[in-house]
Parts: structure tokens; C-alpha cells; sequence
């Protein structure tokens, strides 16, 4: 792995490195809010209601809808 270590540290043409310690931050805290049981269970509770707006057929029909401005077309399936 050294030489793909040298090539990231030295030319990250894609910015790979550039928020890694961010990362590392956000990890150490994920780490320790893991460890307080009914804190986590609490946040992840939280985390998912939260996506219950969130569906790939309702965000693809507002693209369609409001951004790309199509109408959708009658598929037979024979």
C-alpha cells in the first residue's frame, strides 16, 4: 500500500484527504456516544423518523415534476 499512501498523500487530485480529520473527529464521537446505550437507541430512533418523508418514487416524481417538467408515460408490461 505505500505507493497508493505516497500518491494520496502527495497528489490527492480528488480531494480524498481533505476532510479526513473531520472524519476522524466525527467517528471518535459516534465511538463515544455508542458506548451510552440508551443515548444511541435514542438518536437512531430519531435518525430513521426522520427519513420517513424520504422515497425514491416520490423524490423521482418531484424531479419529473418540478425540476425536469416530464409527464410520466403508460408502460405496458407484455
Amino acid at each position: 500500500f505505500d505507493d497508493m499512501i505516497r500518491g494520496l498523500m502527495n497528489v490527492d487530485y480528488y480531494l480524498l484527504f481533505a476532510d479526513y480529520q473531520s472524519y476522524i473527529d466525527a467517528q471518535d464521537k459516534v465511538a463515544e456516544l455508542y458506548q451510552k446505550k440508551e443515548a444511541w437507541t435514542k438518536k437512531s430512533i430519531f435518525n430513521v423518523a426522520r427519513v420517513a418523508k424520504f422515497s425514491s418514487d416520490r423524490s423521482v416524481k418531484e424531479y419529473a415534476d418540478k425540476i425536469w417538467k416530464v409527464k410520466p408515460v403508460k408502460v405496458n408490461h407484455s
